[in-house]
């Protein structure tokens, strides 16, 4: 039997922009085809002119705790500050206060800073940070938040509630791609049945996408896509939230780590690649191929919708009216028809696929 990578067959989209190439390397390790098409930008630090008075706004006077939520975002940060000449002032004002790191990366940012962090939960969470704000009690104070590419509402508005005047920091902001082309393409890949799993690493990416699908009228298509076909994964519920208030499903790993993302990106494929036996030939199902007898077969996205829907009840005769709602694009009997002849041919064993006269078609599997 030929010996395969375990994603070997599988296409991955991604919509990130930072860390996208990392990202997308630990798949194609594993030998899956990856597709960028970038939903969201970054804007420069140096160039952001929210962060610069958010910054002025908390020099303007005391700040009694500052929210550190991410490594990298407090550190590009304090380098801002320092090619605005503000530097040593903003370490000045953030040392005088007390410091709160959301996790392990944010406190090494903090010390590399040459400060000190006076609170940081073992469990990395926010929730955790915010709770214990709120019991130290935050009334009348002035608290600065981090945030990193997308707000924290409810962060923000429990502490305001309590009494904070807080200062939100937003570093490194996203906006839409400059170029829409690759997401463009990308869309058009989930709506030709071509991307077998779209990680998403943050809710403004999900939302750019959805944005982006719904002004071009593929809305529609994309979600159906989404919830019946392509395996959708976020690195943690702040991610999936947009798509949760769709009713999309979504995976997501026990951390919030790319790494674990990417792990459970490929084990969630992996568990559902059909494994069977038909025509006295095993069949593995690979996302845009299948291993006949451990033989490598590429199948086109039209063909491939007919064998996965045909492996989802080995043995069942599939009318072609059934198998039509399967075809990406949908058509008429006649577009099942040309795409079981393809497959036949793909497979290399045309017995696979049977034809049940006035009926259907069903996989050559002994019931």
């Amino acid at each position: 039997m030929t010996e395969v990578l375990p994603l070997a067959g599988f296409a991955i989209g991604i919509t990130a922009a930072r860390r996208a190439d990392e990202l997308g390397a630990l798949f194609v390790r594993k030998g899956a085809t990856v597709r960028y098409g970038p939903a969201i930008r970054i804007v420069p630090l140096a160039d952001d002119t929210e962060l610069r008075a958010a910054t002025r706004r908390l020099l303007e006077d005391r700040v009694d705790a500052v929210v550190a939520t991410t490594g990298i975002g407090f550190r590009g940060w304090v380098e801002a500050a320092e090619g605005w000449g503000l530097g040593e002032e903003l370490l000045d004002r953030l040392g005088n206060s007390s410091l709160h790191a959301r996790g392990p990366k944010a406190k090494g940012a903090i010390r590399a800073a040459g400060l000190s962090e006076d609170y940081s939960p073992a469990s990395e969470s926010n929730a955790e940070v915010l709770r214990h704000l709120l019991e130290s009690g935050v009334d009348g104070q002035r608290i600065a938040v981090q945030l990193h590419g997308e707000p924290l509402p409810y962060f923000v508005d429990s502490l305001r509630a309590a009494g904070a005047d807080v200062i939100e920091v937003p570093v490194y902001r996203w906006v839409g791609p400059a170029d829409p082309g690759p997401l463009d393409r990308l869309l058009d890949a989930v709506l030709d049945g071509s991307v077998d799993a779209l990680p998403f690493t943050s809710a403004p990416a999900v939302a750019s996408m959805l944005a982006a699908a719904r002004r071009t009228g593929r809305l529609p298509g994309i979600l159906r896509a989404l919830e019946n076909r392509v395996v959708v994964a976020c690195v943690g519920p702040i991610t999936a939230a947009p798509l949760a208030a769709l009713g999309i499903p979504t995976v997501q790993p026990a951390r919030s780590r790319i790494g674990a993302l990417a792990r459970t990106v490929s084990d969630t494929l992996e568990a559902r690649s059909p494994r069977l036996t038909a025509g006295g030939r095993s069949i593995e199902l690979r996302g845009q191929a299948a291993l006949v007898d451990g033989q490598w077969r590429d199948i086109a996205p039209a063909p491939m919708a007919m064998l996965r829907a045909l492996a989802e009840s080995p043995g069942r005769v599939f009318s072609r009216r059934e198998l039509i709602s399967a075809l990406p694009d949908g058509g008429e009997e006649h577009a099942v028809e040309t795409a079981i002849g393809r497959l036949r041919s793909s497979l290399g064993a045309p017995k696979l696929v049977q034809t049940v006269v006035k009926r259907g078609y069903r996989l050559a599997v002994d019931r």
